[in-house]
């Protein structure tokens, strides 16, 4: 709570502000305000339960707590990804039905020639709060779900619309949202394993009662912080590899490259996207080729 108070200020210039100031938002402080108050508590919910989950842990397994903790992280990965499409996009975006028609047809056709079964393919209510455009799939098993942003649907060609599904089903047929939670929990082992050896020196360094020591916390944080800063430039490369993977599959469904060509062209004009960053830009913080 008392982080969140401080890196306010933070959030609101880098999710208010400058959104604004470049065209890419349309909501007005009421609306952000009223989102924070749905996506506050529930972080802080489920951040006071994981943390108490890891200090018991701590204490029942001391040798095997990072273990254990991980496997919890990849059930609630899992319970959260199924989540994501049935109410958790629904609390702050409205989803609704593709219209019948030609549009929803070709999708659908797009779907039966590339063998996938999806459960739906929903529009989100995405001009509400941004100018930007933006699809995913979401969701596993029964849950999952294509989402188009209105805002695409409307600014795009059936053709552009139709390589957009495409990608999204090759993220599916490469089984991609079972791979990134598998990777996802192995950088997760790896960073609470390295974290595990750093509380145990910091039993010496500062003098803690045991690893279980509540007075340990800041430094349980800040060398979580950093493992997860480190791991995160290997989670961004396998994550641009998917995508990649995603967009040949993408060309090879659609057979239509101009239109490729024409909707990567307009999701970098209308999202802002740098094109081409520089190297090291791109290694740190680029998740999307």
């Amino acid at each position: 709570l008392g982080y969140g108070i401080i890196v306010a200020p933070l959030g609101y210039y880098q999710d208010f502000v400058l959104p604004h100031r470049y065209g890419l938002s349309t909501q007005n402080v009421v609306g952000w305000l009223k989102d924070k108050a749905k996506s506050l508590p529930l972080g802080l919910l489920l951040g006071l339960c994981l943390v108490t989950v890891i200090y018991w842990l701590m204490e029942c397994l001391p040798s095997l707590w990072w273990l254990a903790v991980g496997l919890i992280m990849f059930l609630l990965t899992l319970f959260l990804t199924w989540l994501t499409p049935t109410l958790l996009i629904s609390l702050f975006f409205k989803l609704e039905p593709l219209k019948e028609g030609e549009l929803k047809e070709r999708l659908a056709n797009l779907a039966r020639r590339a063998k996938v079964d999806i459960k739906d393919v929903l529009s989100m209510n995405l001009s509400s709060k941004a100018t930007t455009a933006n699809a995913m799939l979401s969701g596993w098993g029964k849950s999952r779900r294509v989402i188009i942003s209105d805002t695409l649907l409307r600014s795009y060609s059936f053709d552009e619309i139709e390589v957009t599904l495409a990608h999204e089903l090759g993220h599916h047929i490469h089984h991609d949202i079972p791979k990134l939670m598998l990777i996802r929990t192995v950088a997760f082992l790896l960073a609470f394993y390295l974290t595990s050896l750093a509380l145990t020196a910091g039993v010496v360094l500062f003098s803690f009662q045991g690893i279980s020591d509540v007075a340990g916390f800041p430094w349980l944080v800040l060398v979580l912080a950093v493992f997860m800063l480190i791991l995160q430039p290997i989670l961004n490369w396998y994550n641009r590899r998917i995508e990649l993977a995603a967009d040949e599959a993408a060309l090879k469904l659609s057979n239509n490259p101009q239109a490729f060509i024409g909707l990567m062209t307009k999701l970098t004009d209308q999202n802002l996207i740098e094109a081409e960053p520089g190297k090291w830009a791109k290694i740190l913080f680029y998740d999307h080729p």
